[in-house]
């Protein structure tokens, strides 16, 4: 094989390792909730068993040698020989980190550093039967699907055929629910018009007689959706939890999937949707798939733009010899117009080819999780919710980080040790719960546990233990400012430093990522209950909708996320309070600040006789007025970066080119208010 066919394969290779290696992770940490589900095992051994064969055809023995180890032991699951336990599912962890040390070596021209030999080892040890003996993971309530007979069956069948769907519905009442037979019936009197009970267990007698703990299930056949059918049975009241997962009869076998409404009980990690379902077809490399229906209606949309552009080219050929026909004019502007509608849809297309699912992202956390859970002695269920929103590939590289320190500080601050859970009456179990959709033109992601909370009054005394802020500073502080103190540089809340945390810093990490992709982040939370990180971003950093304003002759952007109003002040409306010129509006004080002042351009501040415009500016809870002289109007413009030569400028995000030719810059507004509030401490430090 010559060297070009092998870089050629060898690219390949790699990138096909990246994706199996990445489904096998997400699998394996499936199996470790569900260690009966047989087609999740044959899933994972056909992966592996793709991996052991392209790395043996392409010469990695290494690689080969223990993915062929793997592929033994994970037969053996297969054919119940070995049951899966904890240390099967740890050890077979360690090989995927190997086999991606192995990878990682490979994709930079190297062999032979990374040892697999111990794991090898201890994989034949345990073929060999040296822990077979360990006690097995048992199933939980819910990897056992209801047993169904045949009838039962039919009627799924039947059913189905009519476009219905069946759902396994397990239903939990709050432990000091006294009527229980009661909130059984509301729930089937709730159900009744929205399709057909199968089976309940226990049988309808005995939940009427009250024979039963505080759970039952049912199987139920209906046009809904599942989150439908849990909203209408958590309106009852005393319903602790509610989980409706699809049944799929397959081979004369119920196979319950994952649960697609509410939080699962497994004590261990929960996603949102189905792995199998999903087909493990997510990819976490540099490759980019894009469907080849978006890839031919670019290729037409560019082909009509090229004859269009010849035809303008033409047209403007005869205007020069033939000046003042208003028929070719008239030509002109119909070619103009439709190549402006054609690079606007070209362009919609371009960006759609641009967003991504989070998915990408969202992957590699129920192993990070699930580990650092392990670490920490907690048990935590963690679920995820809206793989499938789409945001912009610039930002979802950015995103990354930012998420591992919330989910870090969440597993290590947030979440209890098991047994202070139980003392404080909660489950032993902390959930956490990583969800992200669209709000409008931005991308919301949130981070929610139910852990300890925070405390901004502790917050504030461990900032002043610390000689991040004076006595006097503290009793000056909001709640909401006391919360955001977490991310000072330096601030912890640990006494002793972990592996996790505790070295007084990630939080102020997360916020300067956020700021870099103009993200904003906000903080909800209840001592004792839990607290909820919120995050807002921009759904491409290549686009952004923005006001475009003016000071003298130069256009200013100002993003639209941050514009919260516009408003004309009148002069006899200003007040001066501490040397700060504000307006009341609505019953609240607006600080007003002069854009050009905030920019340190030199001109007269002064107000004139007549209407001022200002455009009112939001981050979080602070408003700021700008005073600008005349406003243009929205408009979305493309963000260009000033590069390195002009470099990062205090108050300039980038800038954009106009359609007239003209250079507009681009205003950082969380900038922009960082040095109003620095120059406000100094005057007052004065």
């Amino acid at each position: 094989m010559n060297g070009f066919n092998m870089s050629q394969y060898l690219s390949l290779f790699l990138d096909e390792a990246e994706e199996q290696l990445q489904q096998l992770d997400e699998a394996i940490v499936l199996l470790e909730q569900e260690p009966s589900n047989r087609e999740l095992l044959n899933k994972i051994f056909r992966i592996a068993h793709t991996l052991k064969g392209s790395s043996a055809s392409m010469g990695f023995e290494k690689m080969a040698t223990l993915t062929h180890r793997m592929e033994s032991v994970l037969d053996a699951l297969r054919q119940g020989k070995l049951a899966v336990t904890p240390t099967i599912v740890d050890l077979l962890l360690a090989c995927l980190d190997k086999l991606k040390e192995l990878k990682n070596e490979l994709s930079q021209g190297q062999e032979g550093e990374v040892d697999t030999g111990g794991l090898v080892q201890r994989l034949e040890e345990i073929l060999a039967g040296g822990l077979i003996q360990e006690e097995a993971v048992e199933p939980s309530p819910f990897e056992r699907p209801l047993e169904l007979d045949d009838v039962e069956e039919n009627v799924i069948r039947a059913a189905e055929v009519r476009g219905w769907r069946a759902y396994e519905i397990r239903v939990e009442l709050e432990p000091d629910c006294r009527m229980k037979g009661a909130r059984a019936f509301l729930v089937f009197n709730n159900l009744k018009d929205l399709g057909e009970v199968i089976k309940s267990e226990p049988h309808t007698q005995e939940l009427e007689a009250e024979k039963f703990e505080n759970t039952f299930r049912l199987a139920f056949v209906s046009k809904e959706d599942p989150d439908t059918l849990a909203n209408v049975i958590k309106s009852i009241s005393e319903i602790r939890e509610v989980t409706v997962r699809p049944i799929v009869l397959e081979e004369d076998q119920v196979l319950a999937p994952q649960a697609t409404s509410g939080p699962s009980p497994s004590r261990t990690l929960a996603v949102e949707e189905p792995l199998l379902k999903r087909g493990m077809e997510r990819r976490v490399t540099q490759t980019v798939r894009v469907d080849v229906q978006r890839l031919e209606s670019l290729m037409n949309l560019v082909g009509e733009l090229v004859i269009d552009r010849t035809r303008l080219a033409e047209v403007s050929n005869n205007l020069r010899s033939r000046l003042g026909n208003e028929e070719l004019v008239e030509t002109l502007d119909e070619i103009s117009t439709h190549i402006g509608r054609i690079t606007s849809e070209l362009q919609e297309e371009i960006m759609k080819a641009r967003m991504f699912p989070i998915d990408q992202v969202f992957n590699r956390f129920p192993r990070m999780v699930r580990d650092l859970a392990h670490k920490a002695g907690k048990e935590i269920e963690f679920i995820v919710e809206g793989r499938e929103t789409e945001l912009d590939r610039t930002v979802i590289e950015e995103i990354g980080d930012p998420l591992i320190h919330l989910l870090r500080n969440a597993i290590d601050h947030g979440i209890e040790s098991p047994e202070e859970r139980v003392r404080l009456g909660k489950p032993r179990y902390g959930t956490i719960i990583l969800k992200a959709f669209h709000q409008e033109n931005q991308i919301v992601i949130t981070v929610q546990d139910d852990g300890r909370g925070m405390d901004p009054e502790a917050l504030k005394r461990r900032a002043i233990e610390q000689g991040l802020l004076t006595p006097e500073a503290a009793t000056r502080l909001t709640k909401r400012e006391a919360l955001d103190l977490i991310f000072l540089p330096g601030f912890s809340t640990s006494e002793r430093v972990t592996d996790v945390s505790g070295r007084g810093v990630g939080m102020d990490i997360v916020k300067a990522h956020l700021e870099k992709i103009n993200g904003t982040i906000d903080i909800q939370t209840t001592p004792g209950v839990g607290t909820c990180f919120t995050i807002k971003l921009p759904l491409t950093l290549a686009i952004n909708r923005s006001l475009l304003v003016t000071l003298e002759d130069q256009v200013y952007a100002l993003p639209l996320a941050n514009v919260v109003e516009i408003i004309e002040v009148e002069p006899q409306q200003v007040r001066r309070i501490q040397q700060q010129e504000v307006v009341v509006l609505r019953g609240q004080v607006l600080p007003l600040v002069h854009l050009a002042r905030a920019l340190g351009i030199k001109r007269n501040y002064r107000f004139g006789t007549h209407k001022t415009a200002v455009v009112i500016v939001g981050l979080a809870e602070k408003r700021v007025g700008f005073i600008v002289d005349t406003l243009i109007g929205e408009q979305e413009i493309v963000i260009k970066s000033l590069g390195n030569y002009i470099g990062k400028i205090p108050g300039i995000a980038g800038a954009t080119i106009m359609g007239d030719g003209r250079v507009a810059l681009i205003l950082d507004v969380h900038s922009l208010l960082s040095l109003l509030e620095t120059e406000a401490e100094s005057a007052l430090a004065s």
